[in-house]
Protein backbone atom coordinates (compact mmCIF):
# COMPACT_ATOMS: atom_id res chain seq x y z
CA UNK A 1 0.00 0.00 0.00
CA UNK A 2 1.37 3.40 -0.98
CA UNK A 3 1.14 6.27 1.49
CA UNK A 4 2.47 9.59 0.16
CA UNK A 5 3.89 12.04 2.68
CA UNK A 6 1.57 14.69 1.24
CA UNK A 7 -0.84 14.72 -1.70
CA UNK A 8 -2.65 17.97 -2.42
CA UNK A 9 -4.51 16.47 -5.37
CA UNK A 10 -7.55 14.92 -3.64
CA UNK A 11 -8.41 18.08 -1.73
CA UNK A 12 -8.14 20.30 -4.79
CA UNK A 13 -10.05 17.87 -6.98
CA UNK A 14 -12.92 17.82 -4.48
CA UNK A 15 -13.14 21.62 -4.59
CA UNK A 16 -12.35 22.06 -8.27
CA UNK A 17 -15.77 23.16 -9.52
CA UNK A 18 -16.34 25.65 -6.71
CA UNK A 19 -12.75 26.93 -6.81
CA UNK A 20 -12.72 27.49 -10.57
CA UNK A 21 -16.06 29.30 -10.39
CA UNK A 22 -14.69 31.61 -7.69
CA UNK A 23 -11.52 32.27 -9.68
CA UNK A 24 -13.53 32.94 -12.82
CA UNK A 25 -15.66 35.48 -10.95
CA UNK A 26 -12.54 37.23 -9.73
CA UNK A 27 -11.08 37.18 -13.22
CA UNK A 28 -14.21 38.54 -14.85
CA UNK A 29 -14.45 41.33 -12.28
CA UNK A 30 -10.69 42.09 -12.64
CA UNK A 31 -10.26 42.01 -8.85
CA UNK A 32 -6.57 41.15 -9.08
CA UNK A 33 -4.91 43.02 -6.19
CA UNK A 34 -6.69 43.21 -2.82
CA UNK A 35 -10.35 44.04 -3.55
CA UNK A 36 -13.58 42.35 -2.54
CA UNK A 37 -12.29 38.76 -2.53
CA UNK A 38 -9.49 39.63 -0.11
CA UNK A 39 -11.79 41.78 2.02
CA UNK A 40 -14.29 38.92 2.21
CA UNK A 41 -11.57 36.49 3.19
CA UNK A 42 -10.26 38.82 5.90
CA UNK A 43 -13.74 39.10 7.41
CA UNK A 44 -14.42 35.36 7.11
CA UNK A 45 -11.02 34.40 8.54
CA UNK A 46 -11.49 36.70 11.54
CA UNK A 47 -15.07 35.58 12.18
CA UNK A 48 -14.37 31.86 11.74
CA UNK A 49 -11.27 31.74 13.93
CA UNK A 50 -12.08 34.35 16.56
CA UNK A 51 -9.97 37.37 15.65
CA UNK A 52 -11.18 40.97 15.93
CA UNK A 53 -9.76 41.70 12.46
CA UNK A 54 -7.26 40.32 9.93
CA UNK A 55 -5.15 41.55 7.03
CA UNK A 56 -4.39 39.37 4.01
CA UNK A 57 -0.82 39.54 2.76
CA UNK A 58 1.20 38.14 -0.14
CA UNK A 59 3.16 35.47 1.78
CA UNK A 60 3.71 34.05 5.23
CA UNK A 61 7.03 35.87 5.44
CA UNK A 62 5.45 39.27 4.75
CA UNK A 63 3.49 39.61 8.03
CA UNK A 64 6.60 38.60 9.99
CA UNK A 65 8.48 41.41 8.27
CA UNK A 66 5.63 43.85 8.88
CA UNK A 67 5.37 42.84 12.55
CA UNK A 68 9.09 43.51 13.03
CA UNK A 69 8.61 46.94 11.45
CA UNK A 70 5.68 47.67 13.76
CA UNK A 71 7.73 46.62 16.78
CA UNK A 72 10.39 49.16 15.89
CA UNK A 73 13.19 46.62 15.87
CA UNK A 74 16.35 47.97 14.27
CA UNK A 75 20.16 48.00 14.27
CA UNK A 76 21.60 47.21 17.68
CA UNK A 77 18.47 45.41 18.84
CA UNK A 78 18.25 41.70 19.63
CA UNK A 79 15.15 39.59 19.03
CA UNK A 80 14.92 36.08 20.45
CA UNK A 81 13.43 33.14 18.58
CA UNK A 82 13.83 29.37 18.36
CA UNK A 83 16.52 27.70 16.22
CA UNK A 84 14.30 24.76 15.25
CA UNK A 85 11.87 26.25 12.72
CA UNK A 86 11.67 27.37 9.11
CA UNK A 87 14.11 30.12 8.22
CA UNK A 88 11.46 32.79 7.64
CA UNK A 89 10.71 32.85 11.37
CA UNK A 90 13.98 34.78 11.70
CA UNK A 91 14.03 36.67 8.37
CA UNK A 92 11.90 39.59 9.58
CA UNK A 93 14.49 40.30 12.27
CA UNK A 94 17.22 40.57 9.66
CA UNK A 95 15.07 42.59 7.26
CA UNK A 96 14.82 45.47 9.77
CA UNK A 97 18.52 45.34 10.69
CA UNK A 98 18.17 43.70 14.09
CA UNK A 99 20.05 40.63 15.31
CA UNK A 100 18.37 37.23 15.72
CA UNK A 101 19.25 35.56 19.01
CA UNK A 102 18.34 31.91 19.44
CA UNK A 103 17.16 30.13 22.56
CA UNK A 104 16.80 26.35 22.76
CA UNK A 105 13.55 24.41 22.53
CA UNK A 106 11.70 21.99 24.79
CA UNK A 107 12.25 18.25 24.39
CA UNK A 108 8.56 17.39 24.23
CA UNK A 109 6.90 20.06 22.08
CA UNK A 110 9.70 21.38 19.81
CA UNK A 111 8.71 24.88 20.98
CA UNK A 112 10.69 27.66 22.64
CA UNK A 113 11.77 26.75 26.18
CA UNK A 114 10.68 29.60 28.50
CA UNK A 115 13.63 29.03 30.83
CA UNK A 116 16.13 29.21 27.96
CA UNK A 117 14.30 32.26 26.64
CA UNK A 118 14.66 34.04 29.99
CA UNK A 119 18.37 33.24 30.10
CA UNK A 120 18.89 34.72 26.61
CA UNK A 121 17.53 38.18 27.49
CA UNK A 122 20.10 40.99 27.56
CA UNK A 123 19.79 44.79 27.83
CA UNK A 124 19.67 44.85 24.01
CA UNK A 125 16.70 42.47 23.74
CA UNK A 126 13.65 44.19 22.28
CA UNK A 127 11.37 41.32 21.34
CA UNK A 128 10.48 37.66 20.95
CA UNK A 129 9.21 35.70 17.96
CA UNK A 130 7.37 32.67 19.30
CA UNK A 131 6.82 29.82 16.83
CA UNK A 132 3.86 27.49 17.42
CA UNK A 133 5.69 24.70 15.64
CA UNK A 134 3.91 21.82 13.91
CA UNK A 135 0.57 23.24 15.11
CA UNK A 136 1.29 22.91 18.85
CA UNK A 137 0.90 26.16 20.85
CA UNK A 138 3.96 27.22 22.81
CA UNK A 139 3.93 27.92 26.57
CA UNK A 140 2.54 31.42 26.26
CA UNK A 141 1.92 32.11 29.96
CA UNK A 142 5.58 31.65 30.82
CA UNK A 143 6.75 33.38 27.64
CA UNK A 144 4.51 36.40 28.22
CA UNK A 145 5.74 36.63 31.81
CA UNK A 146 9.29 37.00 30.48
CA UNK A 147 8.09 39.57 27.95
CA UNK A 148 6.24 41.60 30.58
CA UNK A 149 9.22 41.59 32.93
CA UNK A 150 11.51 43.02 30.26
CA UNK A 151 8.95 45.06 28.26
CA UNK A 152 9.42 42.98 25.09
CA UNK A 153 7.29 43.03 21.94
CA UNK A 154 5.94 39.54 21.21
CA UNK A 155 5.23 38.23 17.70
CA UNK A 156 3.52 34.86 17.35
CA UNK A 157 4.47 32.91 14.24
CA UNK A 158 1.27 30.93 13.66
CA UNK A 159 2.19 29.74 10.15
CA UNK A 160 1.64 26.09 11.14
CA UNK A 161 -1.04 26.66 13.76
CA UNK A 162 -4.13 28.07 12.04
CA UNK A 163 -7.10 27.18 14.23
CA UNK A 164 -5.02 26.35 17.31
CA UNK A 165 -5.87 27.80 20.72
CA UNK A 166 -3.92 28.35 23.92
CA UNK A 167 -6.15 27.91 26.98
CA UNK A 168 -9.13 28.83 24.81
CA UNK A 169 -7.57 31.90 23.15
CA UNK A 170 -6.72 31.72 19.43
CA UNK A 171 -2.98 31.78 18.85
CA UNK A 172 -1.90 35.16 17.54
CA UNK A 173 -3.88 37.11 20.16
CA UNK A 174 -1.69 36.35 23.17
CA UNK A 175 1.25 38.47 22.06
CA UNK A 176 1.27 41.84 20.31
CA UNK A 177 0.93 40.47 16.77
CA UNK A 178 0.23 37.15 15.06
CA UNK A 179 1.25 35.99 11.61
CA UNK A 180 -0.04 33.22 9.33
CA UNK A 181 1.02 31.47 6.14
CA UNK A 182 -1.27 30.09 3.43
CA UNK A 183 1.49 28.38 1.49
CA UNK A 184 -0.08 25.45 -0.42
CA UNK A 185 1.13 22.80 2.04
CA UNK A 186 -0.30 24.53 5.12
CA UNK A 187 -3.47 23.35 6.90
CA UNK A 188 -5.26 26.20 5.12
CA UNK A 189 -3.29 26.46 1.89
CA UNK A 190 -3.82 28.58 -1.17
CA UNK A 191 -2.83 28.02 -4.79
CA UNK A 192 0.38 29.99 -4.37
CA UNK A 193 1.74 32.32 -1.72
CA UNK A 194 -0.37 34.06 0.92
CA UNK A 195 -0.37 35.14 4.54
CA UNK A 196 -2.23 37.12 7.18
CA UNK A 197 -1.58 39.51 10.04
CA UNK A 198 -3.69 39.73 13.21
CA UNK A 199 -3.45 41.75 16.41
CA UNK A 200 -5.59 42.44 19.45
CA UNK A 201 -4.23 46.02 19.28
CA UNK A 202 -6.24 48.12 16.83
CA UNK A 203 -3.49 50.69 16.34
CA UNK A 204 -1.08 47.97 15.18
CA UNK A 205 -3.66 46.68 12.73
CA UNK A 206 -4.12 50.18 11.31
CA UNK A 207 -0.39 50.72 10.91
CA UNK A 208 0.02 47.28 9.35
CA UNK A 209 -2.70 48.10 6.83
CA UNK A 210 -0.80 51.22 5.83
CA UNK A 211 2.55 49.43 5.61
CA UNK A 212 0.96 46.73 3.42
CA UNK A 213 0.25 49.27 0.66
CA UNK A 214 3.41 51.38 0.40
CA UNK A 215 2.77 53.23 3.65
CA UNK A 216 -0.41 54.70 2.25
CA UNK A 217 -4.02 55.00 3.33
CA UNK A 218 -4.90 57.25 0.38
CA UNK A 219 -3.64 56.66 -3.13
CA UNK A 220 -0.45 58.64 -3.84
CA UNK A 221 -0.19 59.91 -0.24
CA UNK A 222 2.47 58.10 1.79
CA UNK A 223 2.63 58.88 5.49
CA UNK A 224 5.20 56.25 6.45
CA UNK A 225 7.76 54.04 4.72
CA UNK A 226 5.93 50.88 3.76
CA UNK A 227 6.18 48.01 1.33
CA UNK A 228 4.15 45.97 -1.12
CA UNK A 229 2.64 43.15 0.91
CA UNK A 230 -0.79 42.95 -0.74
CA UNK A 231 -2.65 39.66 -1.15
CA UNK A 232 -3.88 39.06 -4.69
CA UNK A 233 -7.54 38.55 -5.45
CA UNK A 234 -7.18 35.00 -6.75
CA UNK A 235 -5.70 33.82 -3.43
CA UNK A 236 -8.47 35.55 -1.49
CA UNK A 237 -11.11 33.91 -3.68
CA UNK A 238 -9.56 30.44 -3.34
CA UNK A 239 -9.08 30.75 0.42
CA UNK A 240 -12.73 31.77 0.78
CA UNK A 241 -13.67 28.46 -0.84
CA UNK A 242 -11.39 26.44 1.44
CA UNK A 243 -11.97 28.20 4.77
CA UNK A 244 -15.37 26.58 5.53
CA UNK A 245 -13.69 23.15 5.36
CA UNK A 246 -10.87 23.98 7.79
CA UNK A 247 -12.63 22.71 10.92
CA UNK A 248 -13.35 19.32 9.35
CA UNK A 249 -9.82 19.06 7.97
CA UNK A 250 -8.40 19.92 11.40
CA UNK A 251 -10.59 17.31 13.09
CA UNK A 252 -9.35 14.69 10.63
CA UNK A 253 -5.73 15.63 11.29
CA UNK A 254 -6.35 15.31 15.02
CA UNK A 255 -8.03 11.93 14.55
CA UNK A 256 -5.04 10.64 12.55
CA UNK A 257 -2.67 11.97 15.19
CA UNK A 258 -4.70 10.30 17.91
CA UNK A 259 -4.37 6.98 16.13
CA UNK A 260 -0.61 7.47 15.76
CA UNK A 261 -0.28 8.38 19.44
CA UNK A 262 -2.06 5.24 20.61
CA UNK A 263 -0.89 2.86 17.91
CA UNK A 264 2.86 3.48 17.56
CA UNK A 265 4.62 1.18 20.00
CA UNK A 266 8.14 0.94 18.58
CA UNK A 267 10.77 0.97 21.32
CA UNK A 268 12.89 4.09 21.26
CA UNK A 269 10.33 6.29 19.51
CA UNK A 270 9.56 9.61 21.15
CA UNK A 271 6.09 10.83 20.24
CA UNK A 272 5.13 14.52 20.29
CA UNK A 273 3.79 15.62 23.65
CA UNK A 274 0.32 17.11 23.94
CA UNK A 275 0.25 19.51 26.92
CA UNK A 276 -3.13 20.32 28.41
CA UNK A 277 -2.81 24.06 27.78
CA UNK A 278 -3.30 23.78 24.01
CA UNK A 279 -4.45 21.18 21.54
CA UNK A 280 -2.32 20.83 18.42
CA UNK A 281 -3.83 21.22 14.95
CA UNK A 282 -1.10 18.84 13.70
CA UNK A 283 0.39 20.56 10.71
CA UNK A 284 3.00 17.86 11.12
CA UNK A 285 3.23 14.67 13.17
CA UNK A 286 6.91 14.46 13.97
CA UNK A 287 8.49 11.61 15.92
CA UNK A 288 12.05 11.03 17.05
CA UNK A 289 14.14 7.88 16.96
CA UNK A 290 17.87 7.35 17.52
CA UNK A 291 18.06 5.37 14.25
CA UNK A 292 15.99 7.87 12.32
CA UNK A 293 17.65 7.34 8.94
CA UNK A 294 17.30 3.57 9.13
CA UNK A 295 13.66 3.91 10.19
CA UNK A 296 13.02 6.24 7.30
CA UNK A 297 14.61 3.78 4.86
CA UNK A 298 12.44 1.03 6.33
CA UNK A 299 9.31 3.13 5.74
CA UNK A 300 10.40 3.90 2.19
CA UNK A 301 10.59 0.15 1.51
CA UNK A 302 7.00 -0.07 2.73
CA UNK A 303 6.06 2.69 0.24
CA UNK A 304 5.48 5.28 2.97
CA UNK A 305 6.57 8.85 2.34
CA UNK A 306 8.29 10.82 5.11
CA UNK A 307 10.14 14.11 5.40
CA UNK A 308 12.85 15.68 7.55
CA UNK A 309 11.44 18.90 9.02
CA UNK A 310 13.92 20.46 9.86
CA UNK A 311 17.31 18.78 9.22
CA UNK A 312 19.52 21.81 9.99
CA UNK A 313 18.78 24.20 12.90
CA UNK A 314 18.97 27.89 12.09
CA UNK A 315 22.15 28.57 14.04
CA UNK A 316 23.97 25.99 11.88
CA UNK A 317 22.76 27.45 8.57
CA UNK A 318 25.45 29.12 6.44
CA UNK A 319 23.51 32.39 6.42
CA UNK A 320 23.97 32.63 10.21
CA UNK A 321 27.58 31.48 10.39
CA UNK A 322 28.60 35.02 11.38
CA UNK A 323 26.79 34.55 14.70
CA UNK A 324 29.50 32.05 15.66
CA UNK A 325 27.17 29.47 17.18
CA UNK A 326 28.55 26.09 16.22
CA UNK A 327 27.47 22.53 17.01
CA UNK A 328 26.60 22.01 20.65
CA UNK A 329 25.24 25.51 21.20
CA UNK A 330 21.58 24.42 21.31
CA UNK A 331 21.65 20.69 22.09
CA UNK A 332 17.90 20.03 22.16
CA UNK A 333 17.35 21.65 18.78
CA UNK A 334 20.33 19.80 17.33
CA UNK A 335 19.18 16.46 18.74
CA UNK A 336 15.71 17.05 17.33
CA UNK A 337 17.12 17.85 13.90
CA UNK A 338 19.25 14.70 13.94
CA UNK A 339 16.54 12.30 15.12
CA UNK A 340 13.18 13.61 13.90
CA UNK A 341 11.09 12.33 11.02
CA UNK A 342 7.64 13.56 10.02
CA UNK A 343 4.89 11.12 9.07
CA UNK A 344 1.98 11.51 6.62
CA UNK A 345 -0.87 13.50 8.22
CA UNK A 346 -3.03 15.21 5.61
CA UNK A 347 -6.84 15.02 5.95
CA UNK A 348 -7.44 12.85 2.90
CA UNK A 349 -5.44 9.89 4.25
CA UNK A 350 -7.56 6.75 4.47
CA UNK A 351 -7.80 4.81 7.72
CA UNK A 352 -6.13 1.85 6.03
CA UNK A 353 -3.18 4.03 5.07
CA UNK A 354 -2.84 5.27 8.65
CA UNK A 355 -2.87 1.70 9.94
CA UNK A 356 -0.23 0.75 7.37
CA UNK A 357 2.03 3.53 8.66
CA UNK A 358 1.58 2.34 12.23
CA UNK A 359 2.16 -1.32 11.43
CA UNK A 360 5.23 -0.51 9.38
CA UNK A 361 6.78 1.58 12.14
CA UNK A 362 6.08 -1.11 14.73
CA UNK A 363 7.72 -3.74 12.51
CA UNK A 364 11.03 -1.86 12.37
CA UNK A 365 13.88 -3.77 13.92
Amino acid sequence: MKVPFLDLGPQHRSLRTEALAALAATYDATRFCLGKDVEDFEKNFATTLGYPRALGMNSGTAPLHVACMLAGFGPGDEVITAPFTFISSAWGINYVGAKPVFADIEEGTFNLDPAKLAAAVTPRTKGIIVVHLFGQPARMDEIMAVAKKHNLFVIEDCAQAVGAKYRGTPVGLLGDAGTFSFYPTKNLGGCGEGGAFVSRREELHTRARHIRVHGSDRRYYHDIVGGNFRMDGFQGALLNVKLPHLAAWTARRQAIAGRYLTGIKLAGVRLPEQPVYGQSVFHQFTIRHPRRDALREHLTKHEIGTDLIYPVPLHLQKCYASLGQGPGTFPVAEKSAATCVSLPIFPELADAQVEHVIASINSFA
